[in-house]
């Protein structure tokens, strides 16, 4: 069996090259540092095209199965031997196509079988296989958002179908996760498939938003949103505090569905890395909450928490749509066919036993003076709350903040200086491991001190307390300043005070002097000049000047001695 090979051929983006060999039945890859080969039997390949590309000219083959897997790094001169393995052994011709370089961001949009094509004057500037697509949103009235997916290790290239999403993009270091589309106009189904108008389907001919049209086109061609299966269970208008609206939840065999009015996510098991059930301090309402890896992406924004929330007095009856044969088998001890109970545990049974994952719950060794779990406190400006669980501390919902007792480093209690609140309230600094950092829980209440104190004792964290160290200091100086003033005040029966006996002598003279000008004003003749008198005596004053002045003076300096001698 003859055999055609090439070397330094890069496969599906790969970082390393290899060996491709051709043979009738089929073609191989296998990288030249070692390591999985990959191989295409002859019978699904369904077409080629030649272009120019990053490392040389690529080779892209098109699988019967809507897969498309690129060859990068030949050469020009391989296209002759290319062309003559494919017609003599696949029956299939290349196609040499050549891409647009005029850098317009303006073009044309076409659904081809394997791959989204944005052309410009009939010629393709850039291809996106359908498989590298992870989601499509209406971003806007004209506007639509792609989202590509993100690598999540980079094992063997796509050639499996829809579980092979994001394998191309993860060799790369750099990664684009999402592009946008302005897409103005009406258009209707068959003409945005590239169809002819003919078709007399009432649906197909049906003029839409173009923006519209191509959402629904791309949902079906990428095959986003859909799973293996039927919906087992499915509510309808759940709160979301994390990412904030509310969310229609359907649940599959391998995955979960987030519908939304603007955004539709689809969330498989096994990105669940931690669930959680959080009760609420307002003994009203229970919290979900879902770590996820790799995080949900709304834009520019990643969310890798979700946090849902629910009314505890919220009943809810639901039947799985399973067979008793899944239910015996598959889902035996995971999940029961009936549900009759409230909506957040319903909820929770049913994540535990599709996703296998176990579920956490808040400590036993804490409660708040309140008895309760959670913890009312604040990260910067966002209030929240602070959960103690059996290894990690988690605050919701937002930001939502995990952090595990294995990679705290130490704890500090620690009080504002100078706010209003500093004697009721404390704060608590989370320092991480490594120099990863630190997380600060700011206005907690202090009469949680000591049980978080005795919860951080039992977990073996270390602990700083530099309230009680504040508290010691200003004891400490009190007591200092105490003893200082005890000290000047005590004072020995001929001790010398110095200047301290003239100044209470000054003030009785003072104050003698003072009685002394007060009795001379009241009987001198000029104590009309001190402004100090009420207007009573005024008037009073002024009658007794009259009658005065009808007497003879004489009298009036007899008198005046006699009166004197009175207060003498």
């Amino acid at each position: 069996m003859s055999i055609e090979s090439f070397e330094n051929i890069y496969l599906d983006l790969s970082k390393d090259h290899g060996k491709c060999r051709f043979a009738e039945n089929g073609l191989g890859w296998k990288p030249a540092g070692g390591g999985e080969a990959f191989t295409l039997d002859s019978s699904i390949i369904n077409g080629a095209h030649w272009s120019r590309a990053a490392k040389g000219y690529e080779l892209k083959i098109f699988q019967r199965n809507s897969v498309i897997t690129q060859l990068d790094g030949f050469q020009q001169e391989d296209l002759d031997r290319l062309t003559k393995i494919f017609s003599n052994w696949y029956g299939v011709r290349i196609d040499v196509k050549e891409h647009s370089l005029r850098g317009w961001n303006w073009g044309k949009a076409e659904f081809n079988k394997g791959e989204l094509t944005f052309s410009v004057q009939n010629r393709p500037a850039f291809e996106i296989p359908y498989s590298e697509i992870s989601n499509t949103n209406l971003a806007g009235r004209n506007e639509i958002a792609v989202e590509f997916a993100v690598s999540d290790g980079g094992k063997a290239n796509g050639h499996n179908g829809p579980k092979t999403k994001g394998k191309k993009a993860s060799a790369s270091q750099d990664q684009m996760v999402e592009m946008r589309f302005y897409i103005p106009g009406t258009t209707t189904r068959k003409e945005a498939e590239g169809g002819d108008g003919d078709d007399k389907d009432g649906a197909d001919q049906e003029e839409k938003n173009a923006v519209t049209v191509f959402y629904e086109t791309l949902m079906e061609k990428a095959e986003i949103g859909e799973t293996a299966g039927d919906t087992i269970a499915t509510f309808l208008d759940v709160l979301h505090l994390t990412p904030r609206g509310r969310f229609d939840i359907d649940m599959y065999d391998s995955s979960f569905r987030l519908r939304g009015k603007t955004y539709d996510y689809k969330i498989q098991y096994d990105h669940i890395k931690k669930f959680m059930v959080l009760p609420k301090p307002d003994e009203m309402h229970c919290m979900l909450c879902i770590g996820l890896d790799p995080p949900l992406r709304q834009g520019q924004t990643r969310y890798p928490f979700l946090v849902m929330q629910f009314k505890n007095d919220e009943e809810v009856t639901l039947d799985l749509n399973i067979t008793d044969e899944e239910l015996n088998g598959k889902y035996k001890d995971k999940l029961q066919g009936h549900y009759e109970q409230p909506l957040h545990q319903v909820v929770t049974y049913i994540f535990k036993g599709l996703g296998n994952k176990k579920v956490s719950t808040p400590a036993k060794d804490f409660t708040t003076h309140r008895q309760q779990y959670g913890i009312k406190c604040s990260i910067k400006a966002s209030e929240g709350f602070l959960y103690c669980l059996e290894k990690a501390f988690m605050f919701v919902p937002k930001p939502a903040t995990y952090i595990s007792y294995e990679q705290t480093q130490s704890i500090t209690f620690s009080r504002v200086g100078g706010a209003v609140s500093a004697l009721s309230t404390f704060d608590i600094t989370v320092h991480m491991k490594n120099g990863a950092g630190s997380s600060q829980f700011s206005n907690i209440n202090r009469e949680d001190l000591k049980a978080l104190e005795e919860f951080f004792r039992i977990k073996g964290l270390r602990v700083k307390n530099e309230i009680d160290e504040d508290a010691n200091m200003l004891a400490a100086a009190m007591r200092d300043q105490a003893m200082d003033d005890s000290d000047e005040e005590v004072v020995g029966p001929k001790a010398d005070r110095g200047s301290a006996d003239e100044d209470e002598e000054s003030v009785d003279e003072d104050f003698r002097a003072e009685s002394d000008s007060e009795v001379a004003e009241e009987f001198d003749s000029e104590h009309e000049s001190d402004g100090s008198g009420s207007d009573e005596s005024d008037v009073d004053n002024e009658v007794d000047d009259d009658e005065m002045d009808e007497d003879e003076d004489e009298p009036e300096e007899e008198e005046r001695p006699k009166k004197k001698k009175k207060t003498g």
